[in-house]
């Protein structure tokens, strides 16, 4: 039986989160409206807040899964901001796919490094299989030679290398792309500028170029190309990657929707607008109605995201779980935010406040690690058995 009841030690991780999540809230809109400043690595209340704050010991008999107590974590991170952290994590999306498919030695060398992962292109978004980027190999240097450009990589100005998909023969299409593992400061390794976004601004999300790169062969993610061609840094062994990481964006985007209904019920209360449960369609007010649909919309969006994270805690495949907690979750909290401005009406888009933020940080919810069409795409795959060819 599915069981989502946190235990002692987990509840202590949970709130040691909202007691960060408080402080961090208060710097939310300076780095907002200062989009050309990086968020610090570590905030100036970080060293007195955790050493009044130990850290709960790890998950253990009893405990959530490591991957449930994360996403419920990012829930409550992000409750108080998408881009500020008292202490920012040390690594990226790369560091989850050099864990899933790299070789010892490479976790080994590349392990305490931040990497980002670099997949979408001017050309390429929803598509990763349509990857234009190049990677050539020089058997006479033993060199790969990398060539093209990527866009909107995430942790792009703090990461120090970065996981570069690429491809090693166009006309073979997903089979063809394979994962690269390059340092910054690379020869030919360019990092023209930090893009400017609608949200989450001061997140550093940057453009990639590579011109003539050159890099060791063994820097193949997985091993080296002629030893297992198939496998090695190859399409599939990176995109199991998203089946864990899936449900954490799920959880990051349902933080910010969590903080828009708290924040909407407070101001609901405070104009002495009554919330029944118990009332049936008609029976109280048109704010209090839309409020508890937006909160059955939130409840049913983390259900599906503990239940993919308890799945994969399991040992239990979650590829479709995943997808459904992602798709609905994208959905779910730009309704939820929007509903909430909606409720509060001028409040609910005045600078004063953070729900104008969160509406706009949250719609990279539905972005990230692949958009909620391919979500659904997948999910109608796994459920109707079709090919890709079929859903062209």
């Amino acid at each position: 039986m599915i069981d989502f009841v946190p235990s002692e030690n987990d509840q202590k991780a949970f709130d040691q989160a909202r007691a960060s999540a408080m402080i961090c809230r208060k710097y939310a809109r300076h780095y907002d409206e200062n989009e050309q400043e990086m968020a610090p690595e570590k905030l100036p209340e970080a060293d007195e807040f955790y050493a009044e704050h130990p850290n709960p010991a790890p998950p253990g008999e009893g405990d959530s899964s490591m991957l449930t107590r994360m996403a419920r974590i990012s829930m409550i991170n992000y409750w108080g901001d998408y881009t500020v952290r008292l202490i920012r994590e040390s690594g990226g999306l790369g560091n989850a796919a050099l864990e899933a498919s790299g070789t010892p030695e490479q976790i080994a060398k590349w392990g305490k490094l931040c990497l980002s992962m670099a997949i979408t292109e001017p050309g390429c978004g929803s598509d990763p299989s349509r990857v234009a980027t190049t990677a050539v190999l020089d058997s006479e240097t033993n060199e790969w030679i990398i060539n093209g450009e990527k866009i909107f990589v995430t942790t792009g100005i703090r990461a120090d290398a970065v996981v570069l998909w690429a491809t090693l023969d166009k006309s073979a299409g997903r089979g063809g792309i394979k994962s690269f593992l390059i340092e910054k400061g690379t020869p030919g390794f360019n990092v023209p500028h930090k893009e400017k976004k609608l949200g989450i601004r001061a997140d550093d999300t940057a453009a990639y170029v590579f011109t003539d790169c050159r890099i060791p062969r063994d820097n193949l993610l997985g091993g080296d190309e002629k030893v297992n061609l198939k496998n090695s840094g190859g399409f599939r062994g990176v995109m199991k990657t998203f089946n864990m990481t899936r449900p954490l964006t799920a959880a990051m985007g349902l933080g910010l929707a969590e903080a828009a209904i708290d924040f909407t019920r407070d101001q609901l209360e405070a104009s002495e607008i009554e919330i029944d449960y118990m009332a049936g369609p008609g029976s109280q007010t048109a704010a209090a109605e839309k409020f508890i649909r937006l909160e059955a919309l939130f409840d049913a969006s983390k259900l599906t995201t503990m239940q993919a994270c308890w799945l994969a805690g399991e040992g239990k495949p979650n590829n479709m779980e995943s997808s459904v907690c992602k798709a609905h979750a994208g959905g779910a909290v730009r309704a939820v935010t929007q509903g909430c401005i909606e409720i509060l009406g001028a409040m609910g888009i005045s600078r004063e406040h953070l729900l104008e933020k969160w509406t706009r940080d949250c719609r990279i919810t539905d972005i990230y690690e692949g958009t909620g069409e391919i979500q659904r795409l997948i999910i109608a795959r796994g459920l109707l058995d079709y090919t890709r060819a079929d859903l062209k």
